[in-house]
């Protein structure tokens, strides 16, 4: 590396042609970017859920990884910028399953906030996530755009269509017809370009089995946030995934009718006051596994609800009237002892790792929605901290929230390992996430396709603003 390079690294940011395009306005929070890049001393986790790799060097060329070995055993190729990481971690680039572009701005209203949000993700670790639900239209579908195009800052989305309901009271969702509008539904947001749905709480079976029929004829996959249909209907129906673990369940309501809510409050408190080790509980998670179906842990939006749970991470970006309102709204949460999630949110934990350790493939998720407070990026973070406090190891918890959202995509072979060969989707952390969990916070770079974003600066573009847009 001419001396020149290495006094422009030392200075924080080295700028050459990378393999995508920025315009100036994304290229202003890039750290680290060169056609070759090597990075040295850096502990690796490599989202297998293998041992860490102490002092390793990854050679990056023009987007993916080239090389990985032993530090002092990899050539330095001719011309390469050079970047040491000793004391510091390297993790895939999360690939989260359950967020949004949206945020709880007023009483049933959700704020379009895009442009921020999509900065939080990155800064935060994600470098691929799925949008799962969408309460606008078209704007998940333009940022997917945008981002690929290098217009804007932020993850690779898989742009979730709007949400496929039935009869409910939010002024922000169509109401299907029956099973034939299903189909038009899905075959026109395919046709504008987004590439996977999700069904909610009222829809009936018929309107479900005809989404999920026409989702796949068009190759994309199907998840839901169900009431109306039952999880195990629901994986006889043929969906692929589904959101919230099992806290959104209504199979063990005692009344349940076919194609009827019987009520968020009804399937919790079914949930609540089960053994995890009963046959009936055994027997969904067996449907589920030989069906195939994945599920997305959400914990993070579900903590905010739960009595004696620590105040989430990030409020700061807030702005002032919304940190306001969800500081109003977790303190009657905390002091509500009648709560069913203080029994919800410990179940809901020993479900998914009883899931998983029947075979299923868990992937991870936040959903900035409830009474907020889950705030995109520290979230994700604090998701695979409660990955943990569920049960995992730290190097479980961390391929929960990157290979296994890969393979859910279809895209492993692509993202969410390190290995050579694959994308340089990469996490710089200042520590060891696979002895102190919670170093996984203390992220400094993010790499997407081998450039390095410049996590505090992303998060101070937006400190203070968020909710505006």
């Amino acid at each position: 590396m001419t001396a020149r390079a290495a006094a422009v690294l030392a200075a924080g940011v080295l700028l050459a042609q990378s393999p995508q395009q920025l315009s100036p306005s994304v290229h202003a929070f890039v750290k680290v970017e060169a056609p070759i890049l090597v990075l040295t001393h850096a502990r690796v986790i490599d989202g297998t859920g293998a041992a860490p790799l102490e002092d390793q060097t990854l050679v990056i060329r023009n987007g993916s990884i080239a090389a990985i070995g032993q530090t002092g055993t990899q050539a330095h190729p001719e011309g390469s910028a050079v970047l040491d990481l000793t004391g510091k971690t390297v993790i895939p680039g999360l690939v989260m399953m359950h967020e949004h572009t949206y945020y709880p701005t007023g009483p049933g209203v959700y704020g379009q906030l895009g442009e921020s949000f999509v900065r939080l993700y990155l800064a935060g670790g994600v470098t691929t996530m799925r949008t799962a639900g969408n309460a606008n239209g078209v704007m998940d579908i333009e940022l997917k755009r945008q981002i690929d195009a290098g217009r804007q800052p932020g993850p690779a989305i898989d742009a979730t269509a709007p949400y496929l309901n039935g009869e409910q009271g939010m002024l922000q969702m169509h109401v299907l017809k029956d099973a034939d509008d299903a189909r038009r539904q899905v075959d026109y947001w395919a046709d504008m370009g987004a590439t996977s749905f999700k069904a909610y709480m009222n829809i009936t079976r018929d309107e479900l089995r005809a989404s999920i029929e026409e989702a796949h004829r068009r190759g994309l996959k199907i998840t839901g946030h169900l009431c109306s249909v039952t999880y195990a209907e629901a994986a006889d129906l043929g969906i692929d995934n589904l959101e919230h673990g099992f806290l959104a369940s209504t199979d063990f309501v005692a009344d349940k009718k076919p194609d009827a809510c019987p009520g968020q409050t009804a399937g919790q408190r079914s949930i609540a006051s089960l053994d995890p080790q009963s046959e009936r509980v055994h027997a969904l998670i067996d449907k589920l596994v030989d069906k195939h179906v994945a599920l997305t842990s959400t914990l993070t939006v579900f903590e905010t609800f739960t009595p004696g749970r620590p105040k989430p991470p990030g409020l700061e970006v807030l702005l002032p009237e919304l940190r306001e309102s969800f500081e109003t709204a977790f303190q009657r949460s905390q002091q509500n002892t009648q709560s069913v999630y203080a029994a919800l949110f410990p179940m809901g934990m020993a479900l998914e790792r009883a899931f998983v350790k029947a075979g299923g493939l868990l992937i991870a998720g936040t959903d900035p929605t409830g009474i907020g407070g889950v705030i995109p990026g520290f979230s994700d973070q604090r998701q695979i901290e409660l990955l943990v406090e569920e049960g995992f190891t730290p190097v479980e918890a961390i391929r929960i929230a990157t290979l296994n959202g890969a393979r859910y995509l279809g895209r492993d072979t692509r993202i969410g390992s390190i290995a050579v060969g694959k994308q340089a989707d990469l996490v710089v952390i200042n520590g060891d996430p696979s002895k102190t969990i919670t170093d996984v916070r203390k992220v400094e770079i993010v790499f997407k396709q081998g450039v390095g974003f410049d996590s505090p600066k992303l998060i101070a573009s937006v400190t203070g603003k968020v909710g505006l847009w």
